[in-house]
C-alpha cells in the first residue's frame, strides 16, 4: 500500500492529455441528463404521443449505446483511440444540430434520429475514454485514476438537468396550459406552442454541438501518447483472451446489473416521493431529492477515489455493494422520509461502481481491451431493460398508486425496490469475487 501511494495517479506529463479527455466525461453526462426530462417534455409538447411513444427518448438512447460500441471497438483497433475520439465528438455534433431540423420539421422521429445519432458518438466516447484513461499512466493507479475522471461525470449530470429544468421544462408554453385549456385552443394558437416549445428543447442540443466542437478542435492539436494498447493481436485472438477470462465475464454482467439498478433508483424515486405524498399527505418535491442523489453521488465518487489511496478497488466495491444493498433494503422496509432518505443515500455507495467495475474487468489486459471496453459500454443497455421489470412490479396494482401490500406491509412502490437491492448484491460478491482471486 505505502508503494501504491508513492506513484502518482496522473503524472505531470500526461497531466494535459488526461484533462482533456476528462473533460469527455463531464460532455456525456450532460447529454444523458439533459435528455432524460425529454420524455415528459415531448408529451407536453406533442400531446398526440402516448406514454409509450414518448418513452421512445429513451429507448433510441440506450439503442445508440448498444449498436455503437462493438463498431466504435473495432474502428479504435484498426487506427487510434484519438481518431475515435474525434470520430466520436463528430457524431456528437452533428445530432445535436439535427435537432435544428427536427424541431423546423415538428416531427418526432426527427428528434428520435438526432438523440440516437448523439448516443452513437457517445458510445465511441465511452469506448475510447475508459481504457484511454486506464493507459494514461502506472497500471497500479489505473482503477483509482479512472474514479478520479468519471468524478466529473455527474458534474456533467447535474449541469444537464439544470439546463433541462431552467431552459427546457420551465420555459416550455405547454405547461403553462392544463389539459382542459390546451385542447380548447384554436389549430393557430396550437400551431404557434409548438413551434415555440419544439424551439425551445432544440436550443441547448445546438448549444451542447458548439460546445462538443470546441472541445474537439482542442484535441485534434493535442498530442496523445503512445500506449501499450497500440501493439496489435488476431481480433479471433481478442475474443478467445476475453472469454477465457472470467474476471471479464463476470465485470460485464456485473456492469449490467449496476446500470440497471442506477437507472432504476434514479427514474422511480419520483414514483416513491409521490407515493409518500399521497399517502400521508405531505407535499415533497421529487426533483429535490432526485438532485440530492446526484450530489449524493458526486460526494461519494470523490470520497471513494480517495480512499483507494490505501483501500483496494475489488474491497471498496465489495462494501460499496453492501451498503448499496443496506439502503435499498432501508427504501423497501422503511416508510416515509426514513425510506426515502435510504433511497438518496444508495447514490453514495453507487458513486464508484462503473469505473470501479470497467477497472477491474479491464486490468491486465493488451490489444483486448479496446474489444473488451465495447462489452462493457454495450452493458449501459441494462439500464433500459431493468426498469421496465420495476415498473410491471408497480403495476401489479393497476396504474396508478393501490392499496397492494406485499407480505402484508410493504406498499408495492417500495417493494419494487428489491430489484436494484439484488442488483447491487451482485455488484458486491463481483467485488468480493476478484479481492479473492487477489488475496489468495
Amino acid at each position: 500500500m505505502n508503494k501504491l501511494k508513492k506513484i502518482p495517479v496522473v503524472s505531470k506529463e500526461l497531466l494535459f492529455p488526461f484533462i482533456i479527455i476528462t473533460s469527455l466525461f463531464a460532455l456525456w453526462g450532460i447529454a444523458n441528463d439533459l435528455t432524460n426530462p425529454m420524455v415528459s417534455a415531448f408529451k407536453k409538447v406533442m400531446p398526440e404521443l402516448s406514454n409509450m411513444q414518448a418513452s421512445l427518448v429513451q429507448f433510441a438512447f440506450y439503442f445508440g449505446y448498444f449498436f455503437m460500441a462493438l463498431p466504435a471497438a473495432l474502428f479504435i483497433r484498426k487506427y487510434s483511440y484519438k481518431s475515435g475520439i474525434i470520430l466520436g465528438l463528430c457524431l456528437y455534433a452533428l445530432g445535436a444540430f439535427l435537432f435544428y431540423p427536427a424541431a423546423a420539421n415538428e416531427t418526432f422521429t426527427f428528434f428520435l434520429i438526432s438523440l440516437w445519432v448523439i448516443t452513437c458518438g457517445l458510445a465511441f466516447l465511452e469506448t475510447t475514454s475508459n481504457p484511454l484513461i486506464l493507459a494514461l499512466g502506472d497500471p497500479a493507479t489505473s482503477t483509482q485514476r479512472l474514479n478520479l475522471a468519471q468524478a466529473f461525470n455527474p458534474i456533467g449530470s447535474l449541469t444537464g438537468m439544470i439546463i433541462a429544468q431552467v431552459f427546457v421544462i420551465s420555459a416550455l408554453r405547454s405547461d403553462d396550459y392544463t389539459e382542459e385549456a390546451y385542447k380548447a385552443l384554436t389549430s393557430e394558437e396550437l400551431a404557434a406552442v409548438r413551434e415555440n416549445d419544439l424551439g425551445i428543447i432544440s436550443v441547448p442540443y445546438i448549444g451542447l454541438g458548439i460546445l462538443v466542437l470546441i472541445i474537439m478542435a482542442i484535441i485534434i492539436f493535442t498530442k496523445m501518447p503512445k500506449t501499450a494498447e497500440e501493439d496489435k493481436m488476431s481480433l479471433s485472438e481478442s475474443f478467445k483472451r476475453l472469454f477465457a477470462n472470467s474476471n471479464y465475464k463476470f465485470g460485464v454482467v456485473a456492469q449490467a446489473f449496476y446500470v440497471g439498478a442506477q437507472i432504476m433508483c434514479w427514474t422511480y424515486i419520483f414514483q416513491y416521493v409521490d407515493n409518500i405524498n399521497e399517502t400521508l399527505g405531505m407535499e415533497l418535491t421529487a426533483t429535490y431529492f432526485n438532485v440530492a442523489a446526484m450530489i449524493s453521488f458526486l460526494v461519494g465518487r470523490w470520497i471513494g477515489t480517495a480512499l483507494m489511496r490505501t483501500i483496494n478497488p475489488s474491497k471498496m466495491l465489495m462494501l460499496f455493494g453492501i451498503g448499496g444493498v443496506v439502503c435499498c433494503a432501508g427504501a423497501v422496509l422503511l416508510s416515509g422520509m426514513p425510506g426515502l432518505i435510504s433511497l438518496v443515500a444508495v447514490s453514495v455507495f453507487m458513486s464508484i461502481m462503473f469505473p470501479t467495475i470497467y477497472g477491474i474487468a479491464l486490468k491486465g489486459m493488451g490489444d483486448e481491451a479496446k474489444i473488451g471496453s465495447a462489452g462493457l459500454v454495450m452493458a449501459i443497455v441494462g439500464g433500459a431493460l431493468m426498469p421496465v421489470l420495476q415498473g410491471g412490479i408497480l403495476d401489479w396494482g393497476g396504474p396508478g398508486f393501490s392499496d397492494v401490500k406485499v407480505l402484508g406491509f410493504i406498499p408495492e412502490v417500495n417493494f419494487s425496490f428489491i430489484l436494484p437491492l439484488i442488483c447491487l448484491a451482485v455488484v458486491a460478491f463481483y467485488g468480493y469475487s476478484t479481492y479473492k482471486k487477489q488475496t489468495n
